[in-house]
């Protein structure tokens, strides 16, 4: 992308503060929105000296202005893990639905293409392996994760109907499981639950008999993909996620030895609507965007102790 305003909502929040913090690298100016209910004025703290950013507190559920003209919107703003949307329904839910609506009404206004981030959990449990763009979801809307799943389709359903009837350029993202810095080591999530149980010498609390997979992401390789389909022009959905598919058992073991940690593995009881499987069909994003993710896993994994090392883990969030 040539230099540009990029407006990112939930800018603070992980996945929001990588973006954040690559857009400046590449000479943009960023307007950074956040409500700070999941996201963290730390996450940006190192941004706030560039004179090309700007974080503001904003509720996307209320009426958002941002002065000027706006070349980007991207639509970050969410709580994303099962811990938050669990604890915050309503919250998720309108955001996905009224802050989706508010978001697109700014690209609008400005004449902006803008970006939804969804998510591989609108194809819920999938009874299709490994899952492509075509592929409608199998999902419960009424179940403990529908608050989530279904605030993400009607979003995409939304942003559709804004790329059809007004004329919005418009493109869906769907963003499979994405692993980092800057993670919460208490949202519940299992790379993070892995990574602080294992260097607290915990036992690492794994669901069912973790025979189910998952296919993880490092940030920067969806940071590149998410940012090479704002570039494209492309409306999708595309899923951006990496499809080395492994069992969330052969993670939780990869974590201890990662660490270095002597922890041993607890069984617990799976959670409700726990998808049994998770690997994104990449074919898209290789042939639209000339995409694919670079980053191995031991080495990002490595990478991502490093950094919880240097963390407070006894602090929860």
């Amino acid at each position: 992308m040539t230099s540009s305003h990029v407006v990112v909502t939930g800018g603070a929040g992980f996945l929001g503060s990588h973006l954040c913090e690559r857009l400046l690298g590449e000479g943009h100016r960023v307007t950074c929105l956040d409500n700070f209910l999941t996201g963290k004025p730390e996450n940006v703290a190192h941004l706030l000296e560039d004179p090309a950013f700007t974080l503001t507190r904003a509720d996307l559920t209320e009426f958002v202005h941002v002065p000027g003209p706006v070349d980007l919107v991207l639509h970050f703003a969410s709580p994303a893990s099962p811990i938050d949307y669990l604890r915050l329904p309503i919250q998720t839910l309108k955001v996905g639905a009224i802050g989706t609506w508010h978001a697109l009404g700014l690209a609008k206004e400005k004449g902006a293409r803008f970006v939804l981030a969804s998510t591989s959990e609108v194809y819920g449990d999938p009874q299709v392996h490994p899952q492509p763009e075509d592929y409608w979801g199998h999902v419960n809307p009424i179940g403990p994760r529908g608050v989530y799943d279904e605030s993400k389709r009607y979003a995409e359903a939304l942003t559709t109907a804004y790329r059809g009837a007004e004329g919005v350029d418009t493109a869906i993202v769907r963003i499979f499981n994405t692993y980092g810095p800057r993670m919460r080591p208490n949202d519940g999530r299992a790379i993070p639950t892995f990574i602080r149980q294992g260097l607290a010498g915990e036992p690492l609390t794994v669901a069912g008999d973790g025979s189910q997979t998952r296919s993880v992401c490092h940030v920067d390789d969806t940071v590149d993909g998410i940012l090479r389909l704002a570039a494209s022009g492309h409306p999708g959905p595309v899923n951006i996620g990496n499809p080395d598919e492994r069992s969330v058992l052969r993670i939780a073991q990869d974590v201890i030895a990662a660490t270095g940690s002597r922890s041993t593995i607890e069984f617990v009881d799976r959670p409700v609507d726990d998808p049994g499987v998770r690997r994104p069909d990449t074919a898209l994003a290789e042939e639209l965007l000339s995409w694919k993710p670079a980053i191995d896993w031991r080495e990002g994994l490595s990478a991502t102790v490093a950094w919880f090392r240097e963390q407070d883990l006894s602090q929860e969030d």
